[in-house]
C-alpha cells in the first residue's frame, strides 16, 4: 500500500504556477546576461555643431531588465484603400490625347478655317484678282498661310510694287497691303518701252501715267546695286537723276537719247549735238557751263556740230564745216564757273 497521498485539484494548479514563474525567471536571466547588439544606420549622419555658452555634463543611459513576465500587446493593422493611381493617370492621359488629336484634327479639316481669299489694300494699277493668284492663299488652310511667304511670292511676280505686307488673322482672314511703284521715266530701246521709277527699277506699265520723261535709248544702261527683298534696278540710281535734272533744259520738239559713248544728250534744233554724261552730281555745274559756251560761240557767230560737256572741267565743241564762218575743228573753250 503506497502512503504517498494524491495531490488536490488546488495543488496540482499551483504546482504548474510555480514552474511558470520559475520558467520566466530562468528566461528573464538569460536574457539580461545577452550582449547588447551594436545597431548601425545605413544612412550617413551629419555632424552638426551646436553653440552652447556652457557644456552640459553628459548623461549616461543605463538599460535595466525588469524580472517581469513577458507582455505582448496587439499589432495594429491599418488597411489604406487601393485607389489604382496608375490606372487612374493612363486613363486621363488618354483622353487628354484622344481631345487633342480630334481638336487639331477640326483645325485642319474644317472649311471655317480656310481662306476664299486675300483682302488686298493701296492696289491702283494692279487688280486684286492679280495678286490673289500669286499670293497663294487661296482656299489655303490659315495655319499654314506663310506671311514672309505670300510676300516674297507677290514681289516676285510684280516688282512694281515697291513694299507688300501680309496680315494674318484668325479664323480665315488674310490682309494684304501693297504699295505701288511710281513711274518717272518712259524708256524706250529696241521698239519696246518700259516704266522706271526713282530707283532705277524697270516694270511693265500699266494704264496711264502722267508727266513721264521720254528716253530714246540705243544702248542698255549699267544695272544697278540690289537691295534685299528688291528687285535689280535696271538702271542706277544716279542716271535716273542725271535724267531729271536735265529735262527741264531739254529743247522743245528735241528728244532725250542715252547711249554708252555719249551718255545723256539730245539734237538741237540749231543744228548741234549736246551731250551731258551720265554723272548726276555735278548736272547744274553742266548746264551752267553749256549754256555759257552756246552763248560764247553764238556771239563770235561760229556754228558748232557737236558740244560736250560730259566733264565740266574740260568741257570741248567741235566747229561745223561752214565756209563762211572761219572755224577749228575740236576747239577747246574756258568758261567761268
Amino acid at each position: 500500500m503506497s502512503n504517498k497521498r494524491e495531490l488536490t485539484r488546488a495543488e496540482i494548479v499551483r504546482q504548474r504556477r510555480n514552474e511558470r514563474a520559475a520558467k520566466e525567471m530562468t528566461q528573464i536571466a538569460q536574457q539580461a546576461t545577452k550582449p547588447m547588439v551594436k545597431v548601425s544606420s545605413r544612412t550617413s549622419t551629419i555632424p552638426m555643431n551646436v553653440y552652447s555658452p556652457t557644456k552640459q555634463k553628459q548623461k549616461r543611459r543605463f538599460n535595466l531588465s525588469l524580472g517581469l513576465p513577458e507582455m505582448h500587446f496587439p499589432k495594429p493593422k491599418i488597411t489604406l484603400p487601393n485607389f489604382r493611381i496608375n490606372a487612374n493617370w493612363r486613363l486621363t492621359s488618354l483622353v487628354i490625347a484622344l481631345v487633342l488629336g480630334i481638336s487639331i484634327y477640326l483645325l485642319f479639316t474644317l472649311p471655317y478655317f480656310y481662306v476664299p481669299q486675300a483682302t488686298v489694300l493701296g492696289n491702283n494699277r494692279i487688280t486684286r484678282e492679280e495678286i490673289n493668284a500669286v499670293s497663294g492663299v487661296i482656299n489655303q488652310s490659315i495655319f499654314f498661310v506663310q506671311p514672309e511667304e505670300v510676300q516674297k511670292n507677290i514681289l516676285m511676280n510684280y516688282p512694281e510694287l515697291l513694299s507688300v505686307q501680309v496680315n494674318v488673322y484668325l479664323p480665315n482672314h488674310v490682309y494684304v497691303t501693297v504699295s505701288e511703284r511710281v513711274p518717272v521715266i518712259l524708256w524706250q530701246q529696241n521698239e519696246g518701252y518700259t516704266w522706271i521709277d526713282s530707283t532705277g527699277v524697270a516694270f511693265r506699265p500699266r494704264g496711264i501715267a502722267e508727266n513721264l520723261i521720254f528716253v530714246n535709248a540705243i544702248d542698255t544702261p549699267p544695272a544697278g546695286v540690289a537691295v534685299e527683298n528688291n528687285p535689280t534696278p535696271y538702271m542706277q540710281k544716279d542716271l535716273v537723276d542725271a535724267i531729271t535734272l536735265l529735262y527741264p533744259l531739254l529743247p522743245a520738239g528735241s528728244t532725250l537719247t542715252f547711249s554708252l559713248a555719249d551718255g545723256l544728250f539730245w539734237q538741237d534744233p540749231r543744228g548741234w549735238t549736246a551731250s551731258f554724261g551720265t554723272s548726276a552730281h555735278d548736272m547744274p555745274l553742266k548746264i551752267r557751263v553749256y549754256q555759257s559756251l552756246v552763248d560764247s560761240l553764238i556771239a563770235s557767230r561760229k556754228i558748232p556740230s557737236y558740244i560736250s560737256v560730259a566733264h565740266a572741267d574740260a568741257p570741248y565743241y567741235r566747229s561745223a564745216e561752214i565756209p563762211v564762218i572761219e572755224s577749228t575743228t575740236d576747239e577747246s573753250i574756258t568758261v567761268d564757273e
